[in-house]
């Protein structure tokens, strides 16, 4: 057998191949400056339908990214075919940094499960009868607000059926911004009319669990030429339309701005949540904890929140909605 020596010179030597193909391994990465901008749109199982330019594009996740997923309202870097038409595949290789960041937890698991990125606000829905209105539901959606760095909204419906009065005292000392509708108002479009009002110029993602008129809402937000030309079959990836599984960005009709539409939700896990970051939505109350005890939870005996109220820095009505908003975190949701 013909043996050489670590610094040979003969031309005659056959490189042995890697097992996965003939290129050299290597931990550099290609930087895809030429990548056109895309906004992911939505995904299904694998595949993310995107928005390039105005054409709707078809794409996977890159091999090189890894575990990292996209998601709804992400901006993202795509090569490949960006036609756009029938049976094509394009490919996402860069997840661009994220301005702000819905997420949810099942409160038994740690694990982030990430619903919407770059979203500007958060509107929550819920009927003031038929359901019931859920007011822990509405804490914890509002928790995770505050920690994502989306503003909340509040959308009341089927004020025909009750008052708001009663629900609208309870986060009075928040300052929310809200909208009252009728189910008669949902239907001839004068509560899409208002609701568009609070929606302009921004991303808005849409929560709610099941029979509040949140699809209903969105439909009258969104031109409906518009939803079909989203959700229509690729023959590569096997998908059709969106359903009410997977969370889907719409366009505004009439005035800019995006609509996320997200499926309904029976919890809204918060074991993620750290309080230190929902206290940046109480700026009144933000310079008191310049005196907590490390890992403050707020809501403790060593909490110097509490002096800085009774000094009269700040409303203790504040500190009461603070302390309530933060202790859905330990408790499943209830009426």
């Amino acid at each position: 057998m013909r043996r050489y020596g670590k610094h040979t010179d003969e031309d005659d030597i056959r490189s042995r191949p890697n097992r996965k193909g003939n290129r050299p391994r290597t931990h550099i990465r290609p930087k895809h400056e030429d990548a056109s901008e895309g906004l992911v749109l939505t995904v299904d199982r694998g595949r993310l339908t995107c928005l390039v330019e105005d054409r709707t594009v078809f794409a996977m996740k890159a091999r090189e990214l890894g575990r990292k997923a996209a998601v709804v309202g992400d901006r993202v870097a795509i090569v490949g075919d960006l036609s756009g038409q029938k049976d094509t595949l394009a490919r996402i290789v860069r997840i661009e940094k994220r301005t702000s960041v819905l997420r949810r937890t099942a409160d038994d698991d740690p694990y982030e499960r990430v619903v919407v990125a770059n979203a500007d606000q958060l509107a929550v829905v819920t009927a003031l009868a038929d359901p019931e209105p859920r007011p822990r539901l509405i804490d914890r959606c509002l928790v995770a607000a505050y920690d994502g760095g989306l503003t909340p909204l509040l959308v009341l419906t089927k004020s025909d059926l009750a008052p708001p009065d009663k629900l609208l005292e309870l986060y009075g000392d928040l300052d929310i911004p809200y909208v009252v509708t009728s189910r008669e108002e949902l239907e001839n479009g004068k509560a899409a009319d208002r609701v568009r009002e609070q929606l302009a110029g921004r991303i808005t993602a849409f929560v709610g669990h099941s029979g509040v008129g949140k699809t209903t809402l969105v439909n009258a937000l969104v031109p409906e030429e518009r939803r079909r030309s989203t959700g229509l079959v690729n023959a590569v990836t096997g998908r059709g339309r969106h359903t009410t599984t997977s969370a889907l960005a719409l366009p505004l009709a009439g005035v800019e701005g995006w609509v996320v539409d997200t499926p309904g939700v029976r919890s809204f896990g918060l074991n993620h949540v750290d309080p230190s970051r929902v206290i940046l939505a109480f700026p009144d109350l933000g310079p008191g904890t310049e005196g907590c005890p490390r890992a403050c939870s707020h809501d403790e005996p060593d909490c110097a929140l509490d002096a800085w109220v009774a000094e009269g820095h700040a409303d203790p009505a504040r500190l009461y909605s603070l302390r309530r908003l933060l202790a859905t975190r330990q408790h499943t949701e209830g009426d």
